[in-house]
């Protein structure tokens, strides 16, 4: 049989054949706090699963799904099977099917160190034991026996058993718990009929908090968590507030109460992901929780998760997509609602600004990509599956939602979600069935619409064409649309002069661009424009390009933009422009360094900052790098300087400048922050911050090992842990890169977390001489580690080790080499090694503009 992927073929053929009724799944975690490791395979825990379910063809047979070290038993019907002849590994035949069937698997799960399946973290704090699942899209089969495709949905009753000091929570409320040896045996409600990546168990001596929401006769449990040794950072009073604003836009918005009881939402360890959004039980990294002073923009990205994964208990939960193809039916959806919510029912009324300058950047990115994909994706297996949570399903498609709501309007787009929701609840859908009520609702052609932006791949590009007759009026002001796919576009144009010191908008129109030109006739007789901004407002998903013009005011008086989502749209087609090669490197950096100090916006800071460092590393020739970082780092410093003592933007500027250090009297400063006798007004220098500093000087070989423990044993935590373990990576040393190099690629002994502090650490920017001998390396693995790691490790590996930093046609001609003699490579590896290509050939053709 085959190993651990499956087929949408093959999920068609299952979902033709069975109907499951119900799931009991019973686990005992009490082996988590065993002292001793097994001498021989991996720490285990005993899941037992009954799965009750019905065949369309009596006689026939068909499979089940898990992934465990052993199976004890398998029961069907009564009769026992063979578990040699039946289980692989992956899968166990169930040959003989009855109408009626009963499904038991008795079986020994492996506890997880990647962040897949039941995963195990031991905190080196306190020596806590913690525990949470992770599934998403096929990882319940790690834990137990089931049907691993999201339309055999069903309820699932589950019982804990765990160690007696701890407590544990599923997917339904608890029912009971009754005392055993050595721990508590818990056992949960029935939940509604889900899909299998959705359940969920969060297990350990977590402190928790409660709440409640109510809205007329409705009442909804909430519970917050986090390990014991965050209790004091975690500012569960916030988190409830967002919980309940965002209950109320949901309620009033959907007009269908929310469906699964309680809503419990933990804050986990080493976790892979933001968040997951299994009802009742939603999980979010640790991250969320701030052990020091962060600004805004953390805040707000807090709040917009918390708000995707409430807007999936709807679409997602409730409503499920019958196969990874229609992904974008909850990704998308969940985008867009985190953003539409945290405007219109929270503070953070400026969401449109970060969704304008962050989360469509990497849409533009995930788009330009040879891997780039229609929103509705063609998903051939698993595989495929976990490598399409990417920038188009989640950020496209929430553009292209966004571009919907204005083609519709907001009344037909939110009547046609509560009708989705009636009509499909508890069941599983395609675009079809979304379609249909929007079509139905607005009374537009949804079939039109949906082959433009849904079944097409590529992002268009917007130019405006501007023609003045000798008064300096407009006579035509025209669009030209260029791209592979012309699509029809709701546009709002905006015109900006400068007054007294100002650029503000004097005119603006919104109109429809469709075909490679078009005329907005509404703007004919307006004075000259100092600038045009297409796609003002962001309406629509496209890259905005300037007439010649426009861009001469923006590299003069960009700062002078007063609104901020204007301002953010202009730097967000600024660094389009960088990354297309048509706007040297160098100069990006300049208008970072002449306006970012003048931006209010501290999202839109932050990605400048991290925009203006990949300008410099990758973008700028390598003549000019050295240039460019000590331009970075004086100006970083400046700013720093100027900042308001205490607040965000110094925070900022102090990590910007941290992380640009390119002369010996920054380091020194550095040093000084570190030990305290160097003092900037009002920066608080606390663990995080001190972090910061610390790499930097471990990677220019200022911060040994003693140093690096030293900082470790004044925050012996799990993230100091992590810092750490990134600080050591960092050093100047040929041992240090090959031990680094060993612990990720020759050894599976690191869990997730560790993986990707290990990566982070290995690749500096100013060490490519040292990393240039990885190269070869890199291709010879590929294959191997593919094989032997888990999905996740082997994304987070090929990925990040990829030798970005040996920036040269050797480098593009090594990966192209690999390609053509690995043809028949998984298709998700050679993905993963094609777009490593292409983020290399696109920064030797930004190099070759800047050096122009």
């Amino acid at each position: 049989m085959p190993g651990e992927n499956l087929s949408r073929e093959e999920a068609r053929e299952r979902a033709e054949l069975l109907s499951v009724d119900a799931y009991e799944v019973v686990l005992d975690l009490r082996s988590a706090v065993d002292e001793t490791e097994p001498a021989d395979g991996p720490r285990t825990f005993r899941s037992v699963t009954t799965v009750t379910f019905r065949a369309a063809a009596p006689g026939g047979s068909s499979f089940a799904d898990l992934i465990a070290p052993s199976v004890n038993s398998v029961t069907l019907n009564g009769r026992a099977l063979d578990v040699a002849e039946v289980f692989d590994g992956a899968r166990i035949a169930l040959p003989g099917l009855a109408a009626e069937n009963v499904l038991v698997v008795d079986a020994n799960c492996a506890y997880s160190r990647t962040g897949e399946g039941m995963h195990r973290f031991v905190d080196p704090e306190d020596g806590e034991v913690y525990l949470y699942t992770q599934y998403e899209p096929a990882d319940a089969r790690r834990v137990y026996a089931n049907f691993e495709q999201p339309d055999l949905k069903a309820p699932y009753r589950f019982e804990v058993t765990v160690p007696g000091d701890w407590q544990v929570w599923s997917n339904g409320a608890e029912e009971s718990r009754t005392e055993v040896a050595g721990g508590t045996a818990v056992r949960f409600a029935e939940t509604k009929p889900i899909s299998t990546y959705i359940t969920c168990v969060v297990a350990g001596p977590y402190h928790y908090v409660t709440d409640t929401y109510t809205r007329g006769d409705l009442e909804i449990p909430l519970g917050a968590m986090c390990r014991k040794g965050l209790a004091k950072h975690f500012d569960a009073d916030d988190v409830f507030l967002v919980t309940k604003q965002g209950f109320d836009f949901f309620h009033e918005n959907f007009d269908f109460p929310y469906p699964f009881g309680k809503y419990d939402q933990a804050f986990v360890p080493e976790y892979n992901l933001g968040a997951m959004e299994n009802p009742g039980m939603v999980t979010f990294r640790e991250e969320y929780i701030f052990r020091g002073k962060v600004t805004r923009a953390s805040y707000e990205r807090r709040c917009n998760t918390i708000l995707h994964e409430m807007a999936h208990m709807w679409f997602g939960d409730l409503v499920t997509m019958k196969w990874w193809d229609d992904l974008w039916l909850k990704e998308s959806f969940a985008d867009f609602m985190g953003s539409f919510s945290q405007v219109e029912a929270t503070r953070f009324d400026q969401a449109w600004v970060t969704f304008a300058n962050n989360r469509k950047a990497w849409a533009y990115r995930a788009d330009q990509l040879p891997s780039t994909h229609p929103v509705t994706a063609d998903i051939r297996d698993l595989e495929d599956a976990k490598l399409n949570f990417d920038g188009i399903t989640y950020s496209k498609g929430a553009s292209v939602l966004k571009q919907l709501v204005a083609y519709v309007g907001r009344d037909a787009f939110l009547e046609g979600a509560r009708r989705y929701f009636k009509a499909n609840a508890y069941g599983n859908t395609t675009l079809d069935d979304l379609l249909s009520v929007l079509g139905e609702v607005s009374g537009r052609d949804m079939a039109g619409w949906s082959r433009a932006w849904l079944q097409t791949a590529g992002v268009n590009s917007l130019t405006p064409e501007l023609t003045l007759d000798a008064q300096g009026r407009i006579t035509e002001l025209a669009i030209a649309q260029d791209g592979d796919e012309l699509r029809p576009h709701r546009v709002a144009v905006g015109l900006y002069r400068s007054e007294a010191g100002a650029l503000v908008r004097y005119a603006r129109a919104e109109t429809d661009v469709a075909g490679a030109r078009s005329v907005v006739a509404e703007l004919a007789g307006q004075e000259k424009p100092d600038l045009v901004l297409v796609n003002d407002d962001d309406l629509t998903y496209c890259k905005i390009r300037f007439d010649a013009g426009s861009l001469a005011t923006l590299r003069a008086h960009l700062g002078d933009l007063t609104d901020p989502l204007a301002r953010a749209l202009c730097w967000s087609a600024l660094w389009n422009l960088t990354r297309d090669g048509l706007l040297p490197a160098r100069d990006f950096l300049s208008l970072v360094l002449a306006f970012a100090g003048r931006e209010s916006d501290v999202g839109v800071l932050q990605m400048l900052h991290a925009q203006a460092r990949t300008a410099v590393t990758h973008y700028g020739a390598p003549d000019w790098r050295e240039q460019g970082g000590r331009e970075l780092a004086a100006g970083a410093l400046h700013e720093l300087r100027q900042a308001g003592p205490g607040s965000e933007h110094q925070l900022l500027w102090a990590r910007c400048f941290a992380a640009a250090a390119a002369t010996e009297a920054d380091h020194q400063l550095l040093l000084g922050l570190l030990e305290g006798t160097a003092r900037i007004d009002g920066l608080e220098v606390d663990q995080e911050l001190r972090w910061d500093l610390l790499e930097p000087l471990a990677a220019e070989g200022l911060a040994d090992e003693a140093r690096i423990a030293a900082e470790l044993a004044r925050d012996d935590t799990a993230s100091g842990k992590r810092h750490s373990v990134r600080c050591l990576a960092a050093r100047p040393s040929e041992a240090v890169k090959a031990q680094a190099w060993a612990a990720v690629v020759e050894s599976d002994a690191l869990s997730n977390a560790l993986v990707e502090a290990t990566i982070a650490g290995f690749g500096q920017a100013g060490q490519r001489a040292l990393l240039a001998p990885y190269t070869k390396p890199y291709f010879a693995m590929l294959e191997r580690l593919w094989a032997d790691r888990s999905i996740q490790i082997g994304m987070d590996v090929v990925r990040g080790l990829y030798p970005a930093l040996q920036d040269s046609p050797e480098t593009l001609a090594a990966t192209d080499a690999w390609l053509s003699s690995h043809e028949d490579a998984a298709p998700a590896l050679r993905r993963l090694v094609l777009e490593s290509r292409d983020d290399l050939a696109r920064a030797l053709r930004a190099q070759a503009c800047d050096a122009g």
